[in-house]
């Protein structure tokens, strides 16, 4: 059924163009973009090889409106994966939020891999101030820029290199607007199994110049509840989130580390005269655990598997200076420092725009912390800090829109 499904998206595709001449179908446009990642890997603290991988990314884009009344989104995308050594990296399996495979990959663990998904599949409407979306679509929480608490559902890594286009998931979802500035919603997110479906429930309104966004529902499995303020003291912005969880699972090889888990942040943002932007931000990860031998038992529990964190320890300082050295060279950097085991992540960046929807990216990684040791007893490795068990890394990502 579902290849059927796939097939027939693909079929649509082709014959966009003919189809359009009919009345059906109005106000189309079709556009995507080519993305080209190559990644230079240091050796791993206590090894000696190094790695390097090579992603090509094809993405189209299609949306149009139906019988004037519906817009309809659809978008493919294509990456080939080169690495060296092949297990270095893999292609990405079905995502927790999706319960329909419309992805087809050839290859897969082999140095050489290829992989086409249906990234968007998805049918809008409104009724007065009623919207709703159903299918394959892009759903985010959350105002904080770097790591936000609230973005619950398909989160970018706080150390991702390009958050252009958020994954699709598989969803319901209605808005009712309200006011000026306020809404009411729900979403409902299927998983690739019954216990990772998702259900919640939004609120979001404007009072005294404050954003306030309110989130509670079950995420996979988990109860929750989330809350988030934004606003400004004269120049200097400031956001505050924090959610909680009942954790579920706990103790069992793919469940939760906790009974129960917060995860909280406070960012500020501030615009300099010279035009250098800075963003810091505090957050305390309750996913995580506080001792770095522990970083295995977090590593493989259920929230890092999900993607609802990316990080091991608890609490975490997170920079991320901007500025525009010329009109066409913009100068940005991240920093992740670990709190707890006083171990850091650097990252320079240098974005050049070489022409109109062309950007190159060029950055470098740098990792300090207390290197991996050995058990004195069974000599085997362990770790002692989160970013001194891994490797500097650096590369280019070269972007083309279209």
């Amino acid at each position: 059924m579902i290849r059927t499904i796939a097939s027939l998206g693909l079929i649509f595709f082709a014959l966009v163009p003919p189809v359009f001449a009919s009345d059906v179908w109005s106000e189309s446009t079709l556009g995507g973009s080519l993305k080209s990642l190559n990644l230079y890997l240091d050796p791993v603290p206590g090894s000696h090889q190094q790695g390097w991988l090579s992603s090509e990314r094809l993405r189209l884009d299609l949306n149009a409106h139906l019988l004037e009344r519906y817009a309809f989104e659809f978008a493919l995308d294509q990456q080939l994966l080169c690495s060296e050594p092949p297990e270095l990296v893999a292609l990405p399996r079905n995502s927790v939020n999706r319960v329909a495979r419309l992805e087809k990959s050839w290859n897969r663990n082999e140095r050489v891999e290829m992989q086409v998904q249906v990234d968007r599949f998805n049918l809008h409407g409104e009724v007065d101030n009623l919207q709703w979306t159903l299918g394959r679509q892009a759903i985010g929480f959350g105002r904080i820029g770097l790591f936000s608490p609230l973005d619950v559902i398909a989160p970018f890594p706080p150390d991702a290199l390009d958050v252009d286009v958020r994954p699709g998931i598989d969803a319901i979802k209605v808005v009712n607007y309200f006011g000026l500035a306020g809404q009411f919603g729900g979403v409902a997110v299927f998983g690739d199994q019954p216990r990772h479906n998702s259900y919640l429930l939004t609120f979001s309104e404007n009072l005294a110049n404050i954003d306030i966004l309110l989130l509670t529902g079950s995420l996979r499995d988990r109860q929750m509840l989330g809350a988030g303020l934004a606003g400004e003291i004269g120049y200097l912005g400031l956001k505050a989130e924090a959610s909680w969880y009942q954790g579920q699972r706990v103790g069992e090889a793919d469940g939760d580390l906790h009974d129960n888990f917060v995860q909280t942040a406070l960012e500020s943002w501030y615009r300099f005269d010279n035009s250098l932007i800075l963003i810091m931000e505090y957050l305390y990860n309750g996913v995580g655990v506080g001792r770095p031998e522990d970083y295995p038992l977090a590593a493989n529990s259920a929230p890092l598997s999900e993607g609802l964190s990316f990080l091991l320890g608890r609490q975490y300082l997170l920079v991320a200076p901007s500025y525009d050295i010329h009109p066409l060279v913009t100068g940005s950097g991240l920093l992740i420092w670990n709190l707890d085991d006083h171990s850091s992540l650097i990252r320079p960046q240098l974005a050049i725009s070489l022409a109109d929807n062309l950007q190159l990216d060029l950055f470098w990684s740098f990792t300090w912390g207390r290197k991996p040791g050995r058990d004195p007893l069974f000599g085997l490795p362990v770790i002692r800090s989160e970013f001194g068990s891994v490797g500097d890394s650096g590369g280019l990502l070269l972007r083309w829109y279209y």
